[in-house]
């Protein structure tokens, strides 16, 4: 990117993490001035500590690399934000019965609307994470299967494609993309623990973080336990309709789930679907679990092709199902998993149909299902039903 006229200012959200960490480094480097927050988002119930990478640890651990690279930092505390807009949404799915990425609730509602708004206080131009995702003004041209009615940012994969985070970043809007800079984008993993090393972060030697930040030892069903009341329920055979044994509560569970079933019938049985009205859990077969469409909701368009573009008033309209605009695309409906071929149907401007071109494992109701055009997110939503 080279040297940054005028000292542009920059707000990077610091974790304490490694990679946070050498992306306040790297746009120091590159001529940004560069002000670290960090979000106080959570107290653990039962502990008088801060947990993950809003941890009281991880603040101090990115105070102290602000402190070495020579930028300034502060903390602002969100917990009240976080437990509306995350937490509770987060516990209150999984009591119906679907499965939520708090991440991405994160994204949406806490993490980047707060860097924007605070960088607008204290007028500064750009915002910054460390995720390993790409922001870029593409010219229409260069969209290889896609009629687009306008010049837009673009969310596009990292260039690692095992820590590839575009995934939990879909729900962004443009005004965020528009400010937003990914230094990690370009980089490998690798590459980025050796900067930390080369440097001695305080953050060098960090582990991961966890998948979900609030949650100790990713055991988020002893989270769950502590925080809700069980209501048992039957487990019932996806073939046959029998009553198998008891579940513990609707909340432990998930659509592909084997462990902690606490039944055995001579063979390896998941869950296939929940059903909240029946307060039933429904077991079958591996195969019984491999889905190949879904109806998505909320949909978020990065990419507002001409599919999408014909399709504003669908439902109002009512559009014979053989005429809905449908575009090909490959989709993933979890963040480590592979996109794949599928057609994408537009019902209205906010919902979508997903038609895989082979069943795949397990989607589930609550998890995001994100659209790509190669490496180009165009958009994604909630996958809502299952067929």
């Amino acid at each position: 990117m080279g040297c940054v006229p005028n000292k542009k200012k920059v707000i990077v959200g610091m974790s304490g993490g490694v990679d946070s960490s050498v992306t306040a480094h790297l746009l120091k480097e590159q001529g940004y001035s560069v002000e670290g927050i960090s979000f106080i988002l959570y107290e653990a119930r039962l502990k008088n500590t801060f947990t993950g990478c809003c941890s009281i640890e991880a603040i101090n651990d990115a105070r102290r690399t602000a402190e070495h690279i020579g930028v300034t930092h502060a903390a602002v505390d969100l917990r009240d934000e976080f437990i509306q807009k995350v937490i509770e949404p987060f516990i209150e799915a999984y009591l119906q019965g679907v499965t939520p990425n708090p991440c991405i609730l994160c994204n949406k509602y806490i993490k980047f609307p707060y860097l924007l708004k605070i960088a607008d206080e204290k007028g500064a131009d750009f915002i910054a994470t460390g995720h390993y995702a790409r922001v870029e003004k593409t010219q229409q041209s260069a969209v290889s299967s896609q009629q687009l009615g306008e010049e837009r940012i673009f969310l596009k994969k990292g260039v690692d494609a095992k820590k590839d985070q575009s995934y939990v970043l879909y729900v962004l809007r443009q005004e965020e993309l528009s400010r937003l800079t990914l230094p990690l984008g370009e980089k490998r993993k690798d590459e980025v623990r050796e900067i930390a090393r080369m440097l001695e972060l305080p953050a060098a030697k960090r582990p991961e973080s966890q998948e979900i930040c609030f949650i100790e030892d990713r055991n988020y069903f002893k989270f769950l336990e502590h925080l809700t009341e069980h209501r048992e329920g039957p487990i019932i055979d996806v073939e046959t309709g029998n009553i198998l044994g008891t579940h513990k509560g609707l909340h432990l569970y998930t659509i592909g789930q084997r462990k902690r079933l606490g039944i055995a019938k001579g063979r390896p049985l998941f869950v296939t679907r929940i059903d909240p009205s029946k307060n039933a859990i429904y077991v079958g077969p591996r195969e019984a679990a491999m889905m190949k469409e879904f109806v998505v909701k909320d949909v978020n368009w990065l990419i507002k092709s001409a599919e999408v573009q014909k399709c504003k008033s669908a439902e109002a309209e009512a559009i014979k199902a053989s005429e809905l605009p449908s575009f090909r695309a490959s989709v993933k409906v979890r963040s480590m998993m592979k996109d794949e071929p599928a057609t994408v149907i537009v019902l209205s401007e906010n919902k979508a149909k997903v038609i895989y071109d082979e069943p795949q494992w397990a989607p589930a109701p609550g998890q995001s299902a994100v659209f790509y055009d190669e490496d180009i997110v165009m958009g994604g939503g909630v996958i809502a039903d299952l067929h």
